[in-house]
Order: structure tokens, then C-alpha cells, then sequence
């Protein structure tokens, strides 16, 4: 397992920054008159709390401002700069090392600069990395054998970044619906589960019930129709006979690591057998390896219709997505009807067969496991000691915070101060997702410090 060599960054300071001057420091939104436009939202550097400062250095505050300068603020980071990853660990421009336990939103599996990746990737940059779809190219056969051997299906269509995957399988899900169930030209409609999470396209949004997400950005597309995720029940209800697909995370990510019944996967996959209806499991974020299977689906032992991959897929180095199904549902894609200029390009499809490759061994599956093992071995007992809830499956981790004691933005500022890196998300959630690399003492640091700082209030 690769890992930055040393002490511990669990009780790391600032002092490996040297003499760097530091100070105070609060990424928080305001409104005022300066360079960025009158009354525009932008952060500035200020005190964090009363109670609670962070400070940072010159350097670090330089590159914040830089990038609150001129870029977008549609993220609200916490303020660290990060410059190195080796393993399950990051180092900021000052020098100071921090477990990494979002994993890029679980793209990092693999570890932040894994060997056999990176060097994948530098013989290709030497050798090809572009050549659109116009023509064929020596990397993407081999590609796409290997994707569909780990998925059982017969045939994948490349593309690159999450959303991209989720919008191909919207695209194909009504296409079959049209020209293979029959489905009135125009009518075809897809059931999606409340909660979801499946990326940030105008298409996408359209069935999300988050109204951050979907604020500002209407009027939105139309055929959707939305169950509760987990309630067999009414997604049976809502199926009708213009219905294609339902679409599903088995495990929601973005909700907080939520997970359906047991047996729901199942029950699911019989429903859309009997009636016809395309099986949709959104994998990107649960899949390869995150859930302590190689996809979440794997837990029930069942097989969707289409699988949706992404993120860990270009192991956290380049984006690579796919949708993988059968000949009876991919056919329907015929020349033109679909495309990206560099979705199966051969950087990568050399990325992605070594990928694949890595997972077929099994290794990478059975340490998410373990480490699921530990972190609920070590949160379940805070239930009632600062936590309400505790969902864990393999290396993925939700945790609710009694809303009394902090918020989820909270403990993730806290837990930075000491060398971690975590993602809080609707408010008092807090969501784990280290890489597979990260050992039992990794572990048991971040165990460790989410009892302190519960225990200090």
C-alpha cells in the first residue's frame, strides 16, 4: 500500500511550515463594493469564530484569494491548499499532511498517485492520447473487452465525466423504450428516487428535489417521475405503461451514504423484470470497489440493466466514464445518434484497462471490507454520545451529528485541525470515503479524533 513516509499527520502541526507567517482565516461569503463588482458575492480572509480560529499561512491565504479572485464560487472548500498526494494522504503548500478521507468523492480508490496508474499514464502521454471517434484506436479495444468482462455485459459506450454516463443512460434508457418496447414517440417517462444525486446538467437537476441544485436553473426536462428511494412499493406504484427505466443509486452518496431495505435491490430488480421497465444502477460514486464489492449492486447478487460508472474508473488521475449493457439495449445506439469527442480516447482506455485490471484481483475489494469493519466497529458505539445515526458500507461512511452539539461544517473543520479531511453534507451529516489504501492505524486516527471532538463538544 502506498503512503507518504514519516510521523504521523494525525498529530502534525503547522510547525513543518517553518517560519511561514499565518493568520487568521474564514472562507465566508459577503457582499460588498471592490474589484469583484458592487454588491457581488465573493469570500474573503477573516476571523472564524470567537471561539474557534484557523490560522494559515501567507501563502496559503494567497492562493484562496487568488481563486476566489477568478473562479466561480460554486464550491464552498474548506480552506486548504493542497499540493502532493502519495496514498491515502495530501500535503498542503505549507507542508502539512492530512488523511484524505473524501477520496475525490470516491475517484482516489486507487490512492492519490498510485504506481501502476501513473505509470500506465505516462506511457501513453509518450505515445497517444487523442483521436475522437472518427477513427479507431489501440487502446480502446482492449478497453472495452476488459470493462465488460467485470461487468458481465456485452457492450460499453465511453465517455468521461460522471454526468455525461448518466445522461448517455437516459439517452439509450428511452431510445430502447421507443424503439424496442414501443413506447408512443414522445412519452416515454423514467422513475427517480427523492434524495438523488446523479451529477449537475440542466437534464440531470431536472428530477433532483435539492433546491440549491435546481434554484435559478428552470424551466427543466421533462419525463421524470420521482419515488421514495427504497419503497418498492410506490416505485411500483408510479410505473406505468410509458415507463422505461428506474433510475437508482444503490447507495446515495450525496444523501450521506443512505442506503435502501434489505432486499430492496431484489425486489427491485424482479419489479423491472415483470414489467418490462429498464433497471438503471447509477454505480459512479458506490461502484468499483467503494462498497467493499466491485459494484454495490453485488451485495443482493443482483444485475442491472445498465450499469452507469465513473470516477475511480480513470483512478482519480483522468476522467473516464461508461454505461455498460447488453446487445438488446446498446443496438439501439446506431452512427451519429451519440457521441463525445474524447470519451474512449486512449489515454483513457489505457487508464481504465488498469483499472479494470486492478480490480479483477480482488485486493482493492476486499480491504474496503475491512475497513468498513473498523469504521463501524469504532462509530457505532458514539450513537447516543454525539451521534444519531451510523451508515456503513465497506469504505464509505455517513454519520449524523446531533444537530445541538455541531454541524456537519463543524466537525469537518475540526477534524481538518487535526490532519483530516472529510465532507459534511445536508447540514449535519458527515460522509467518509478514504481511499483503499489507508491502513488499520490510518483508521483508527480518524476514529479517534471524531470521539474527541464529539467528547469536547
Amino acid at each position: 500500500m502506498q503512503r507518504v513516509r514519516g510521523s504521523s499527520p494525525l498529530t502534525s502541526t503547522n510547525e513543518e511550515a517553518g517560519s511561514a507567517r499565518v493568520r487568521p482565516l474564514l472562507v465566508a461569503p459577503i457582499a460588498a463594493k471592490s474589484a469583484f463588482g458592487e454588491g457581488r458575492w465573493h469570500h474573503v480572509l477573516m476571523t472564524a469564530t470567537a471561539s474557534s480560529t484557523s490560522t494559515v499561512s501567507d501563502l496559503t491565504a494567497s492562493h484562496v484569494e487568488t481563486t476566489e479572485r477568478y473562479a466561480a464560487h460554486n464550491y464552498h472548500p474548506l480552506p486548504v491548499v493542497l499540493a502532493q498526494g502519495d496514498g491515502a494522504w495530501v500535503i498542503d503548500v505549507d507542508g502539512k499532511r492530512y488523511l484524505d478521507c473524501l477520496a475525490g468523492y470516491s475517484a482516489l480508490n486507487f490512492g492519490h498517485t498510485n504506481e501502476r496508474l501513473v505509470a500506465v499514464a505516462r506511457e501513453q502521454l509518450g505515445k497517444l492520447t487523442l483521436t475522437s471517434r472518427a477513427f479507431f484506436n489501440d487502446q480502446l479495444s482492449g478497453f472495452a473487452e476488459a470493462l465488460t468482462r467485470l461487468t458481465g455485459k456485452d457492450m460499453i459506450l465511453p465517455m468521461n465525466s460522471g454526468a455525461e454516463a448518466v445522461e448517455t443512460a437516459i439517452k439509450v434508457s428511452r431510445k430502447w423504450g421507443y424503439e424496442v418496447k414501443g413506447v408512443p414517440a414522445g412519452q416515454a417517462t423514467i422513475i427517480t428516487m427523492e434524495g438523488n444525486f446523479h451529477g449537475r446538467t440542466t437534464t440531470i437537476v431536472s428530477f433532483s428535489d435539492d433546491d440549491v441544485a435546481t434554484s435559478g436553473y428552470a424551466p427543466f426536462t421533462t419525463g421524470f417521475r420521482s419515488a421514495k428511494y427504497g419503497d418498492i412499493e410506490a416505485i411500483a406504484s408510479a410505473i406505468d405503461e410509458t415507463t422505461v427505466a428506474v433510475l437508482f443509486e444503490p447507495i446515495q452518496g450525496e444523501g450521506g451514504v443512505v442506503m435502501p431495505p434489505e432486499g430492496f435491490l431484489r425486489d427491485l430488480r424482479e419489479l423491472c423484470t415483470e414489467r418490462n421497465v429498464l433497471m438503471v444502477a447509477d454505480e459512479i460514486q458506490s461502484g468499483l470497489a467503494r462498497s467493499g464489492r466491485t459494484f454495490a449492486c453485488d451485495h443482493e447478487d443482483v444485475v442491472p440493466d445498465i450499469y452507469i460508472l465513473g470516477k475511480a474508473l480513470g483512478g482519480g488521475i483522468y476522467p473516464v466514464s461508461a454505461i455498460a449493457a447488453d446487445h438488446h439495449i446498446m443496438d439501439v445506439i446506431t452512427p451519429g445518434s451519440h457521441g463525445s469527442t474524447f470519451g474512449g480516447n486512449p489515454l483513457a482506455a489505457a487508464i481504465g484497462t488498469e483499472v479494470v485490471a486492478m480490480l479483477e484481483e480482488g485486493t482493492f475489494q476486499a480491504r474496503s471490507a475491512e475497513i468498513g469493519a473498523q469504521l463501524e466497529a469504532g462509530f457505532t458505539p458514539l450513537i447516543g454520545s454525539g451521534l444519531s445515526d451510523v451508515r456503513v458500507r465497506g469504505a464509505w461512511a455517513g454519520i449524523d451529528i446531533d444537530p445541538s452539539l455541531m454541524s456537519g461544517r463543524q466537525m469537518s473543520e475540526a477534524l481538518m485541525a487535526r490532519g483530516i479531511l472529510a465532507k459534511d453534507t445536508h447540514g449535519s451529516t458527515v460522509r467518509f470515503a478514504p481511499p483503499l489504501v489507508a491502513s488499520d492505524e490510518d483508521i483508527a486516527g480518524l476514529v479517534t479524533a471524531v470521539t474527541e471532538i464529539l467528547a469536547a463538544g
